[in-house]
């Protein structure tokens, strides 16, 4: 796995040994990099890469300008993976790491910032999308108009997350945007 574009295009992503993490695959980042960039840009933007696994997502939108990733995962060995890929890539100083499930962020604090995009990619056929969805409207976390950009089995029902802007399967992935 590697970065597919911007400042740090083609450095390579530490992956893991085991099957524990399902990184998104360089095409599909390819695509929804491509789609995002039609929708306008991923600059300066404040993300969200909940369940981030390796933090592929989120450290493919700091290659692309964004202005600050949160990176959120329940798995240590996730986080700690997120945290040594974005050090390597030197991109550490746009990043921050929460160790907790993203499905239960709770209400949002003042000095804490909204996110303009969210890329929500939990494990599968756990029903993680409906309630991380529900945990960040509930928690005042989204922005005005904020993108959420989901990666869930084909067969997902992602009917609580209303009309999709994008709904495209590559292979068992779907992958689904929504605008608030």
């Amino acid at each position: 796995m590697r970065i597919i574009g911007g400042s740090c295009r083609g450095r390579p992503l530490k992956t893991p040994k085991n099957q524990d993490i399902r990184p998104t695959t360089d095409k599909v980042r390819q695509a929804i990099f491509n789609a995002l960039y039609s929708r306008g840009s991923v600059v300066d933007l404040n993300i969200l890469d909940a369940f981030c696994g390796t933090g592929a997502l989120g450290l493919e939108a700091l290659s692309h300008g964004a202005g600050h990733v949160t990176f959120a995962d329940i798995s240590r060995t996730s986080l700690n993976l997120a945290k040594e890929n974005a050090r390597d890539l030197g991109l550490e100083d746009r990043a921050e790491f929460i160790s907790g499930d993203s499905s239960k962020l709770g209400v949002r604090q003042d000095k804490n910032r909204t996110f303009d995009l969210v890329f929500l990619d939990p494990p599968y056929r756990k029903g993680l999308v409906a309630a991380t969805f529900q945990a960040l409207e509930a928690g005042n976390w989204l922005s005005q108009d904020a993108w959420l950009v989901i990666e869930a089995e084909k067969e997902a029902d992602l009917s609580v997350l209303g009309q999709p802007d994008f709904d495209k399967t590559y292979g068992d992935t779907r992958i689904v945007f929504v605008q608030k």
